[in-house]
C-alpha cells in the first residue's frame, strides 16, 4: 500500500488501483447489511456468495433490526457469514453501528438486504483502498421491481443483465452528478452522493467518525458521509461496482413526505447546507463557524469586548471557545477578593451559561464537524462583516486557509475543517500542516482591509429646505401630494 499522497481536493487522479481479476487482495472485509425483515436477502446473500473476491477474506454480518420472525440465514450464502442481534436501539443507522462494532474486516462494506451487487462489486470497491487508507468508494446501483427469481439463478448469473432488465431499470440521481463532476474530481462537495449503500471505508475511519447518528431516522447516510468529509477523506466512485435495488426508492413513492423527513435532521446538522438554514434568529445543532480566541492573561473589558464583537456579526450561526486555564479553578473554600485567579473566575461566571460560547483548556486538533474555524488576536475583535467576508473568499476555490496580514505582524485566519483534517492524516512528526494544506487545498494571504474595512466617513447634515419650497409643499395644491390630499378631502 502507498502511504497517503497528499490529493488536491477530491481529485484522485494520482491513484491507480489495480486492475480486476488481475492481482492479490490482501485486506479482510466485512460487509454489513442491516436488515428489518429482508424478503429478498436471500438474493443478496447469493450474489455475495458468488463474489470473486476471496471467500477467506470476506465476512458477511447480517444485523437483524428486530424482525419477526427473527432472520434465518438461507443455504446459499458466503461461507463465513453470520447473525448480528443489537442488543439495544432500533433502525438502519443503529444496526449498520451494531454490524461494525462486531465486524473483524479491515474495511467496511455497506449493503442493504435488497440489493443485489453484481460478481466483482467487493473486488472493485476493496481495490482503491489497497493503494491508499483514507478513500471512501462509492457504488452504483439502479433500481428495479423485483422479479420471480431463485438464489441460484442469481448465484449462477455471470452478470446482472443475465437476471434483470436493466433497460426498464431506473438509475440512481447520484450517477448524473457524478459523470457532470468527472467522478467527483471537480465536485465542490462529494459528500452529496454517499447516499448509502453501496459504500466502502476503512474501519477505523468509520469509528473515527463515530458511525452512524441513530437520531437521523431519515438521510443518516448523507450526516455520515459529511462527517467523514470532515475527517478528511476522498470520495471515489467505482463504476465497476453495479448493483440492483429492488424496489423503487422511497422518495417514489412520497416524494414530498420523502424530503420533510430529511431536511430537519439535515438542517440542525450539516452546516453546509445554508439553504435549509434561512429561518431567522436560530441556533442549530452543528454551527457553521467555531471563533476561537485565546484569552489567558487578557483583560476582562477586552474579553467582553471580543466575544460581543464575535456574536453580534452578520454571520450569527457561530460558536465562541474561549481557551484558558479554566480546569485550573478550584472551587474550595478561598479569599474571594484576594484570589490570584480573580479576572478568571468572574469571565467564567459572566460565560459559563451561554450555550454559544465553550470554556476550554486547549483546542481541538479540529473543529469537526464545524466546517470552520476562526482564530485570531482577542484584542482585535472582529468587524461584523469579518467572517462573512472571509468565508466568502474561501468558498470561490474552496481555498483550505486563508490568512489575514494584519498591520502590526500578527494574523488573523480562517481554516476549512476538511483540509485541517486532511493535513493531520497526511502530516509526520514535525510537519508543518500549513505547508502540506498549501498543497491539497490552498493557503491564501490577504490584506485585512476588505475583513476590517474602515468606517465610513461621516454624512454631512441634510440640506435645509428653502422656505419658499416648503410653504408650497405645505399649502400649494400644484404638487402631486397636494392633488391627492385634495381629491382625498371629503367634499
Amino acid at each position: 500500500m502507498n502511504t497517503r499522497p497528499a490529493m488536491p481536493q477530491n481529485d484522485y487522479s494520482a491513484l491507480v488501483p489495480p486492475e480486476l481479476g488481475a492481482w492479490s487482495p490482501t485486506l479482510s472485509v466485512s460487509v454489513v447489511i442491516p436488515a428489518h425483515g429482508g424478503p429478498h436477502l436471500d438474493l443478496t446473500l447469493a450474489a455475495l456468495a458468488a463474489q470473486t473476491y476471496p471467500g477467506h477474506l470476506m465476512e458477511v454480518l447480517v444485523v437483524d433490526d428486530g424482525s419477526e420472525p427473527p432472520i434465518r440465514l438461507p443455504e446459499l450464502r458466503p461461507d463465513n457469514t453470520r447473525v448480528v442481534r443489537p442488543e439495544t436501539g432500533w433502525g438502519i443507522s443503529n444496526a449498520v453501528n451494531s454490524g461494525a462494532k462486531a465486524a473483524d474486516g479491515e474495511i467496511i462494506q455497506r449493503l442493504d438486504a435488497d440489493m443485489v451487487a453484481c460478481r466483482e462489486h467487493i473486488e472493485a470497491m476493496a481495490r482503491w483502498h489497497h493503494v491508499t487508507d483514507y478513500l471512501v468508494t462509492i457504488g452504483m446501483k439502479k433500481f428495479v421491481e423485483a422479479p420471480p427469481l431463485t438464489p441460484g439463478e442469481v448465484h449462477r448469473a455471470g452478470h446482472l443483465g443475465e437476471v434483470f432488465d436493466l433497460a426498464q431499470a431506473a438509475s440512481s440521481s447520484t450517477e448524473a452528478t457524478i459523470a457532470k463532476t468527472d467522478g467527483l474530481r471537480k465536485s465542490r462537495n462529494p459528500y452529496h452522493v454517499c447516499t448509502g449503500p453501496t459504500i466502502a471505508l476503512p474501519r477505523e475511519i468509520f469509528h473515527a467518525v463515530g458511525g452512524l447518528d441513530p437520531g437521523v431516522t431519515r438521510g443518516g447516510d448523507t450526516e455520515f458521509a459529511y462527517r467523514l468529509a470532515m475527517q478528511g477523506v476522498v470520495f471515489v466512485p467505482e463504476l465497476e461496482a453495479q448493483a440492483v435495488h429492488l424496489g423503487l426508492p422511497a422518495q417514489h413513492r412520497d416524494r414530498e413526505r420523502a424530503v420533510r423527513a430529511v431536511e430537519p435532521h439535515l438542517a440542525q446538522r450539516i452546516p453546509l447546507r445554508r439553504d435549509l438554514r434561512k429561518d431567522r434568529g436560530r441556533r442549530w445543532l452543528v454551527p457553521y463557524v467555531e471563533i476561537v480566541l485565546d484569552i489567558a492573561g487578557t483583560a476582562e473589558s477586552v474579553v467582553r469586548q471580543a466575544v460581543s464583537a464575535a456574536l453580534d456579526g452578520k454571520l450569527q450561526d457561530v460558536v465562541v471557545t474561549l481557551v484558558a486555564p479554566w480546569s485550573r479553578l478550584r472551587d474550595g473554600r478561598r479569599s474571594v477578593l484576594e484570589d490570584p485567579s480573580f479576572d478568571l473566575r468572574m469571565m467564567r461566571e459572566i460565560y459559563t451559561h451561554d450555550d454559544r460560547i465553550r470554556l476550554i483548556d486547549e483546542a481541538a486538533p479540529t473543529p469537526a464537524p464545524t466546517p470552520f474555524r476562526y482564530r485570531g488576536p482577542v484584542d482585535v475583535p472582529l468587524h461584523r462583516a469579518t467572517l462573512e467576508r472571509m468565508i466568502e473568499t474561501v468558498q470561490k476555490d474552496l481555498t483550505g486557509v486563508l490568512i489575514v496580514d494584519l498591520p502590526d505582524g500578527r494574523t488573523a485566519r480562517l481554516e476549512r475543517t476538511s483540509a485541517l483534517a486532511r493535513a493531520r492524516l497526511l502530516a509526520d512528526p514535525g510537519d508543518d500542516l500549513d505547508d502540506i494544506i498549501d498543497t491539497t487545498h490552498g493557503v491564501r494571504h490577504v490584506p485585512p482591509d476588505r475583513y476590517w474595512p474602515k468606517p465610513a466617513p461621516p454624512q454631512a447634515p441634510a440640506t435645509t429646505v428653502p422656505e419658499p419650497f416648503a410653504v408650497a409643499a405645505d399649502t400649494g395644491e400644484r404638487t402631486l401630494l397636494g392633488r391627492l390630499k385634495s381629491a382625498l378631502r371629503p367634499n
